[in-house]
């Protein structure tokens, strides 16, 4: 049985040692706060003024505001900054904070669209980055469409964190 990671790693086509080489640089050292701001205020202002009404729809309960908020501190604190997301949310978990919407293949492609249309209109991101970035962004989005699989389908998928054994009783 695949894991959630080897199921990203699949169905995003990026291996898991290119989604996590933004580990390799502190992205946030070299960008800076402003660049994740502004890079979230332009994907959510295509994401909110998206044509299909499906992928609207899935938004449609939250503030644009909070969600460029959630989504920067998110980013800024996984690509090496202070953990701004986890000091105002709680830790991120993002298959359980995700559950409520409909993460399908369709959505991901759907939100990797929009954001590689705002990475390449975020000039003050150098290529490398923007590379890097996005096979992060591709791989997590596939990690949450095989979470939403688990979460519908009531199958196991075991996790990198799960055990051999059964838990005790």
């Amino acid at each position: 049985m695949q894991s959630l990671q080897e199921k990203a790693s699949q169905w995003s086509g990026v291996r898991a040692d290119d989604a996590f080489a933004i580990d390799e640089t502190n992205l946030y050292e070299k960008l800076g706060l402003q660049t994740f701001i502004n890079l979230s205020t332009n994907f959510y202002n295509r994401v909110y003024d998206d044509e299909e009404e499906w992928f609207r729809s899935i938004f449609a309960n939250s503030k644009k505001e909070e969600a460029i908020q959630n989504q920067y501190e998110f980013f800024v604190q996984r690509m090496g900054g202070p953990p701004l997301f986890s000091q105002r949310r709680g830790h991120p978990a993002l298959i359980a904070r995700h559950r409520p919407f409909p993460v399908t293949h369709q959505a991901a492609e759907r939100w990797l669209h929009h954001m590689q249309q705002a990475l390449d209109a975020t000039t003050d991101i150098d290529q490398d980055s923007k590379t890097k970035m996005m096979n992060f962004f591709r791989h997590t989005a596939f990690f949450l469409v095989a979470g939403d699989e688990l979460k519908n389908q009531k199958q196991g998928f075991p996790c990198k964190h799960a055990t051999e054994k059964p838990a005790a009783a």
